[in-house]
């Protein structure tokens, strides 16, 4: 689990096919200004809202294995270039943003990316079937950061970036048209499972 404040930004600085009959990629990530003391092979990092599991360690780098499915369904990893980096949670750290699981709901597309002030406006398009998903005044996940969102009008929806998260982040150089990974509150996945009805019909079939 994470939580959305991203501790780091990071480099992918390469992509190696494996040699082992897989289409797996491994990637190779310079950490940057993340602490990699700690970390071990088997821990998890969030990269742009990605949970990958580390499999090698370096000075200052760590690689992670990447698969085809993975690669298809999020953005931000099939090239070199800057990402963001987040540890795996511990029960007594402090949860600054929200419950985030690093699962990857969907790839929205930014529609506009506009100064107000020292602030951006950011507004992105989602697919259709997160709309539902997707609150006024909600939790959401941007290429792994937590963000709260301002209004929702279908499948749009918009975001005020304050100067300390464009700067501590990648979304500071984010422009129209860019693709990014989303994911959705953790809490509205459930919320959503308990009212369509299918878990009192699996107990009916149970009993």
């Amino acid at each position: 689990m994470f939580s959305g404040i991203v501790a780091a930004v990071g480099r992918i600085t390469a992509l190696t096919p494996r040699n082992d009959g897989t289409t797996t990629v491994r990637l190779t990530v310079d950490a940057g200004s993340l602490d990699l003391e700690d970390v071990a092979q088997g821990d998890s990092i969030a990269c742009n809202g990605v949970c990958l599991t580390v499999v090698d360690k370096q000075p200052g780098a760590f690689c992670v294995d990447v698969s085809p499915e993975t690669l298809s369904c999020t953005v931000g990893l099939a090239t070199p270039g800057r990402i963001n980096l987040e540890k795996a949670l511990c029960l007594a750290d402090r949860l600054g943003g929200h419950l985030v699981s690093g699962h990857v709901d969907g790839v929205g597309t930014v529609l506009r990316f506009d100064p107000v002030g020292d602030n951006r406006l950011l507004e992105i398009r989602a697919p259709a079937a997160l709309a539902k998903y997707i609150a006024r005044k909600g939790s959401i996940t941007v290429n792994g950061v937590s963000l709260t969102t301002n209004t929702v009008e279908n499948a749009d929806f918009t975001i005020n970036l304050i100067p300390h998260t464009l700067e501590a982040t990648t979304l500071g150089a984010i422009q129209a048209g860019d693709l990014v990974n989303l994911e959705i509150d953790l809490i509205a996945r459930y919320v959503e499972r308990m009212l369509s009805g299918d878990v009192s019909e699996l107990q009916k079939e149970n009993v």
